[in-house]
Order: structure tokens, then sequence, then C-alpha cells
């Protein structure tokens, strides 16, 4: 099965908003065998959505077409797809109960406009929407089946979870595909490429290798198709153990966990506490921790000792120090860890100190150096790195680089 995916909506075009739903809904698709061949981004004008449908209806066996349903003048989906298909629009009552009982649960009074979102053109099939007011709509024709949802993001992955997946899974004309992905942080994507250069020769000829690079991380996916799939789980694990050989240092997770939530998981099991000290990172590292349910457990919080009177005052950096190395300094990053546990009474510490730029390097600590130390007990290592980009990537770099640094220490394998 191929599939495009339409996203309606003038605000993405002029770059105000951006649209995270057409990356979704490809992971959600390709997950289950469904091949995305296009994504396009058309303006709120019919005859802009008239000449997508006319160029993909009849070419693709899907379309998933998202945006323009709300009860707004400038949301013209639902009128565009009536015309379109020649149809005439109806009221459908159930919908109606439920806009008026989603409303009434909330104690939102409810005007005209928001009834108006019972309307549909008759000839589709109402998906209906749980988690919102809109309903998604199932048209075909020509061979293309064409479903309408949402552009609100919960409300559209509500509908394709409760409706649009387990019909496409039950038509059974969509390919058994197994994924898996390995995670990875510490080596650049070309890098990688040259270590993993044998093993990638060696794979069998049914598993595809993919590498998805995003700032401080690359992850690696594998996809079995079809002829491989019934002993697609065997043939992954024995793919995976060669990996863990040439780069177990590297390796931090599967299936698209987040290095926090593996680190999490790590000092949650071994019943440890973490503090942070942040210079450079400037309480990134904080925030990445807490973005985790239930990182209370194991994390007490952070000291962002930006200035050296900071680090001097609350850490207890020796200023003597900060004055002959630098604040960007093996030592000095060391006693950050060090002061950071004993005032916030943890076993474990990160701490970071370094050049985010644009401004503030020389020759001797360019912009991007960067001192992490992490600590276990008595336990201390630290390291430079000189890391590149924009202010904000050295800043994702050294924080995704502390984070792995804190596993490997655990896991005693730096």
């Amino acid at each position: 099965m191929r599939s495009a995916i339409i996203t309606i909506g003038d605000e993405i075009l002029i770059g105000q908003v951006t649209d995270t739903n057409a990356v979704w809904i490809s992971q959600q698709l390709n997950s289950i065998g469904v091949q995305v061949g296009e994504m396009v981004t058309v303006s709120d004008e019919a005859g802009q959505i008239n000449a997508t449908l006319d160029r993909y209806i009849g070419k693709y066996d899907l379309l998933i077409m998202t945006g323009g349903l709300g009860p707004t003048n400038d949301d013209i989906t639902k009128q565009t797809l009536a015309a379109y298909f020649n149809s005439k629009m109806v009221t459908v009552q159930e919908v109606k109960d439920k806009i008026s009982a989603y409303f009434k649960e909330r104690g939102r009074s409810m005007i005209e406009s928001n009834l108006l979102q019972a309307e549909v053109p008759e000839v589709c099939r109402v998906l209906m929407n749980n988690h919102g007011s809109a309903p998604g709509m199932w048209f075909e024709k020509d061979g293309t089946i064409l479903i309408s949802l949402p552009g609100v993001p919960y409300e559209m992955k509500g509908l394709m979870e409760d409706h649009v997946i387990p019909e496409l899974i039950s038509r059974n004309n969509v390919p058994h595909v197994v994924h898996r992905t390995i995670m990875t942080q510490g080596v650049p994507e070309s890098y990688l490429a040259a270590m993993l250069r044998d093993w990638e020769k060696a794979l069998p000829e049914c598993v595809k290798l993919a590498y998805l690079p995003r700032p401080g991380i690359v992850r690696l996916r594998l996809t079995i198709v079809d002829k491989c799939a019934i002993d697609a789980e065997q043939i992954l694990d024995v793919t995976i153990a060669k990996l863990l050989d040439i780069i177990p240092e590297h390796v931090f997770g599967y299936d698209d966990i987040s290095l926090e939530e593996s680190l999490g998981e790590l000092l949650r099991d071994r019943g440890l506490t973490l503090a942070s000290a942040e210079s450079c990172t400037g309480g990134n590292i904080a925030r990445m921790i807490t973005s985790v349910p239930g990182s209370s457990s194991y994390y007490s919080g952070s000291v962002i000792a930006y200035e050296n009177r900071i680090k001097s005052g609350v850490l207890g950096v020796n200023s003597q120090v900060i004055e002959d190395k630098g604040a960007v300094s093996r030592e000095v990053v060391e006693q950050m860890a060090r002061g950071v546990r004993e005032v916030l009474g943890t076993d474990t510490a990160i701490s970071t100190s370094g050049i985010a730029g644009p401004d503030g390097g020389s020759n001797e600590k360019p912009v991007g150096t960067t001192w992490i130390c992490v600590q276990n007990g008595e336990e201390s290592y630290a390291k430079v790195y000189r890391f590149g980009g924009t202010r904000e990537r050295i800043i994702d770099q050294a924080s995704y680089t502390a984070l792995q640094l804190l596993r490997r220490l655990l896991l005693k394998n730096l």
C-alpha cells in the first residue's frame, strides 16, 4: 500500500507553525508497512486542495489529510471535500450529541459554530472523535482511500489510533514489517558509518538499515519486510548482538527510548540519586532529566553555577583554582561535581563548564570547548570535548554527552 500525506494550513506555509503531524503519521504508517511516497502542505484554498486531490487520487492507495476542520470561517476542508465528491452536507446526530456532551463535561458554553462541526459530506463515513469535537471523515474514490482528520495533534493521533490504523491492518493488504531501533550517542553519523562498514556489508539481504541522526544522537533503524518476517525477531537479535560487540559503549537503548529515560532507569534500578551542577548547559540537563515522569525518585536538583562566584560560593570551588586554571577546566568541573553532591546529598553527580558561544573563545579554548565531569561516590571521570555548531547545538551535544558519560561510569564502560 502506497500513501501520501496532505497537510492543510496557511500557518504552516508562512512558517508560523511547525508541521509535526505529518512526521508522526508517517512513522505510524511505516510501522505497519504502508509506504509514504510524498508529503505536501497546501494553503487553505479550495483550488489548491482540489488540485492536490486531482494529482493524488488514483495514484496512491491512501491519502491522509489533516487540518481545516475547525469551527471558524477559515476552516474550509469539509465544504471543499463535499464539493469535490459532489455531495451535500448532512448533520450526523451522533456527532452532534457527542459535541454537546463534550462541552457540557468541560463546563463550557457551546456556540452555533461548534454544532456545525456535526455537519459532514453525506458520502463520507464518519470517524467518531473521542478526543475533541471535529469528526474524522473516510472517503473512497478510484481505488484511493482519503481520510480527513483534524489538525489538532492529540485529536489527530486519537483518531489514527482508534480508527485508522486498526482498519488498515484489518484489511490485510499491508505487508508485515518489523522494526528495531538502536539508540546511540557519542559518535557522529559519518564516523559511525565508518565504524560499522563491515557489519553493514554483512547484514542479511532482507534487513534494511537507516541512519537517523539528530544533534548528539544517531538512531540505527533495522527493518525487515515480508519474506523474512516470520524469523524477524531471531534475525534482528543476532544482528544487534554483533553490533554490540563493535560499539557497546555508544548504545544506550532501543526503540526510541530517550537518553534521559535510559539513565533514569539505571539510577532507579540501582537505588541511586543524582544532582547536576551546570554552567554552559544552563539547566538544560535538569530540564531533560525532569522531563521523565517519576524522575523525582532519583533526581534531587541542580545548581546553575553560571557565574564564578556561584561556583565558589555555593559549590565550594576554590577561587584560586578558577583564577589559575580557568572556569573551563578539569579541576573546576571536578570540584563542581563534588560540591553539588555535598550540597544536595546525592550519590552521583554531573557537572559541565564550557564556552557555548558565539563569543568567549580563545586559541587555547575555542568556542565549543566543554569540560564534563561525572561522579559516582568516590569514582570520578572528567573529559574535555570540542563541540561544534550553533550555541544551541553545543548545549545539546554537551547535555547528551554528560548523560551518556554517567551511564558509562555506572556501567563501568569508560
